[in-house]
């Protein structure tokens, strides 16, 4: 089933993927169909509706966490656009693969561009860009994505949060009040 993305199975499985109402659904399904990308590891969560148009050049390692709206993009379209220009099909299609290793949360809105590896023990920040490889223990942000920070520091700047998403909306806002209030007052 692997190939270059075309055809009517690839067009009905992107719309189908897009209607999956569910992120856990979403991730069965690529579970069912671990074929479509090139590795999918363990403990996968997948988040965006926006199926890869490449997934064969995709490999996901063990416990990776893609948040919505990320996208992954394996290939460029500069070559058609020089081929018209000079009325030529000299110019190669190019691309490459995406490596993403364990423990990876890839935040929000973030593309991951061609011919790129992303460690092991990494945190890409929401709306990134990352177009080069982003080493093992680290935290990357920005356009394009650098490395901003270490794995271990995050991990023990998280431990001690005290602000957590589960306490509801109440505490949520009134944790947000209560920051403005201390920096108004400095």
């Amino acid at each position: 089933m692997k190939g270059n993305g075309n055809g009517i199975g690839s067009l009905f499985r992107k719309l189908y993927f897009m209607i999956i109402p569910t992120c856990g659904q979403r991730t069965k399904y690529i579970y069912k169909n671990r074929h479509l990308f090139h590795n999918v590891g363990k403990e996968l969560m997948f988040q965006p509706r926006h199926f890869p148009s490449d997934p064969e050049l995709i490999s996901f390692g063990d416990n990776v966490m893609i948040a919505s709206d990320v996208m992954f993009i394996n290939h460029n379209i500069i070559s058609a656009m020089l081929n018209r220009k000079y009325n030529t099909l000299i110019f190669k299609p190019m691309g490459g693969g995406i490596e993403i290793g364990d423990n990876v949360m890839i935040g929000a809105g973030s593309r991951i561009l061609p011919d790129v590896r992303i460690g092991s023990n990494v945190i890409i920040a929401a709306g990134s860009i990352v177009t080069k490889d982003i080493p093992d223990n680290s935290v990357a942000a920005g356009i394009p994505a650098k490395v901003i920070g270490d794995f271990d520091t995050l991990v023990e700047k998280r431990k001690n949060l005290q602000v957590n998403f589960r306490d509801g909306a109440d505490k949520l806002w009134q944790d947000f009040y209560e920051k403005r209030n201390k920096k108004e007052n400095i």
